[in-house]
């Protein structure tokens, strides 16, 4: 069974980084998810497809791939640009700013 090894990205919902420092194995989907006749809810008998684990480095996810026996294709992750202003939103209402602030 195929598994991805990735680097997740930050949230959309917060400029903050957090959670995105692990690398994560995820299996792919060996079924594609099925409605449940009864409630109309998205199920599927697939259970790695639940499964994700998570690791500090990204060559601790690969050797764990081969020991045991784990195809896995390698994500890099896409870094953010080097172009991002020091400071931010809080900046622009700090005391010491160089110039005054108006609207």
């Amino acid at each position: 069974m195929p598994a991805r090894i990735y680097q997740p990205a930050k949230t959309a919902m917060s400029s903050g980084m957090a959670r995105t420092g692990s690398w994560v194995l995820e299996f792919v989907p060996d079924t594609k998810r099925g409605i449940d006749p009864l409630m109309g809810w998205t199920s599927s008998t697939d259970t790695q497809a639940q499964v994700q684990l998570r690791f500090d480095t990204k060559e601790a996810a690969l050797d764990y791939a081969r020991a045991n026996g784990i195809d896995a294709i390698v994500t890099q992750p896409q870094r953010r640009s080097p172009n991002v202003r020091p400071g931010g939103y809080g900046e622009n209402f700090a005391t010491n700013r160089r110039g005054a602030w108006t609207h």
